[in-house]
Order: structure tokens, then sequence, then C-alpha cells
């Protein structure tokens, strides 16, 4: 019998080794380069200039909506500049947890140095952001209005290791609803598996529920990751 969590090992499909580094390409690469597929779609969609939306515009542009709200209610007028970053990881990342959902697929958002590096991205483009707009005054973030000197070491510290640990509360949120998720679902498939025709359907009907609320986790998480992402760069523009 299979353990649910084969399915998160990553299988090169084409070896390749370079000066004795293994670049091979894996099914997490194809699937990446499968969701990188769906959102260059998404874009070449938005696009168009039809006042009245075609069906092929309908559905990125409920994105692009969906992105520049999130936006603007954290930034306001300024929001327009930042749309394509925040709807670009929108899109990484909501890619990621609906492709795995398919039969026979991979979810690469269910992989911590997947989630780490787009966390690490993330924050790095913000970061950069903010040093391009107010440049040194940029770190006055680190040290709050009021403290006093003596304090400032400390406080400074403790700003900065909060900072960073942002890497870590977008990246193993994710993560570790995926995972958790995903296992679940194989789970209670090796139950229906195991116990055959007849009592089989009752865990498979619990996993058609599952997989329901599996979408939705899909979606609120990518939501998530992208909001939280929103915040950290009112945070950059307006140094809050």
């Amino acid at each position: 019998m299979h353990s649910p969590l084969e399915q998160f090992v990553i299988k090169p499909m084409f070896h390749i080794n370079v000066a004795n580094v293994d670049i091979s390409f894996t099914q997490s690469s194809l699937w990446m380069m499968g969701g990188i597929a769906f959102a260059t779609f998404f874009l070449i969609a938005l696009r168009g200039k039809n006042t009245v939306p075609t069906r092929w515009q309908n559905i990125p542009e409920l994105f692009y909506e969906l992105v520049y709200g999130m936006v603007a209610s954290q930034i306001g007028d300024k929001a327009s500049k930042y749309v394509p970053f925040i709807f670009t990881v929108l899109m990484t990342v909501l890619m990621g947890n609906f492709l795995g959902l398919l039969p026979y697929s991979f979810t690469y958002t269910s992989h911590i140095i997947v989630t780490a590096s787009l966390a690490t991205i993330c924050l790095t483009i913000v970061t950069l952001i903010g040093i391009v707009l107010h440049g040194w005054h940029f770190f006055s973030l680190f040290l709050p209005k009021g403290v006093p000197m003596f304090m400032a070491p400390l406080m400074i510290m403790i700003e900065v290791i909060s900072y960073l640990s942002r890497i870590i509360s977008l990246s193993v949120r994710l993560f570790a609803n995926m995972v958790a998720g995903h296992t679940m679902l194989k789970v209670f498939a090796l139950f229906s598996t195991m116990f055959g025709i007849g009592i089989g359907i009752a865990p498979m009907l619990i996993n058609v529920c599952f997989y329901a609320l599996e979408l939705l986790v899909a979606l609120v998480q990518a939501y998530i990751f992208t909001m939280l992402t929103c915040i950290y760069l009112r945070d950059a523009v307006e140094l809050h």
C-alpha cells in the first residue's frame, strides 16, 4: 500500500547534471510551467480592449478586479502601479493550489522550499520598493516613534526579527495547509480501495466532501498569501 505522503516526493522526469550539480527536470517543474502557462493566458486575456468583455476576458478580469480591490483597500490611490506584482503573486499561488487537485498532478505549493522561496521573493520586492520610495528613512520602520534611546538596540533587533518572520508566516501557513489537505484526501482514497465496493462507498463520499472543502482551502490560502503581501506592501509604502 502506498504511503499518503508519497504524493509529495519529487521525481525527476529528465536527468540533467551540470558540473556535478543535479538540475534535473522534475514533475514539480512541469506543473510550475503549467501554472506559468495559465498565468500567461490570464495576462494575455487582460490585454483585450473590448468595452464588453468576451468570455475569455471574464474570468481574468474577475481576478484582476479582486486584486485591484485588495491593493486599493491597503494603499488607496497608489494601487494601480502595484497591481501587476500582486496579480502575479496571486496567480502563482492559486495555480499551484488548484492544479495540484487534478488527478495525477503535483502540488508544488506543498513543498516548503517553494513557498519559502515565494515568500522570500515577495518580501524582498516589498523591501526594495520601500527603499526606493523612502531611501534610508525606510529603516525607521524598525524603530517605533517614542522609544527611549537606551531601548533602541533591543527594539531594532525585535522589529528586524519580526519583519523577517513574515517569510515564515507566509510560507508555513500555505505549505502546511496544502500538505494536510492532500494527505487527508489520500488517506480516505486509500480507505475506499481497502474496503472495496460496499463499505468503501462511505469514505468515497466523505472524500468528495473533503475535495470540495480542499477547493475552498486552495482559494482561501491563495487569498490569504496575497492579502498578507498587500499588507506588507502597505507597510513599506506608508512606513506603518
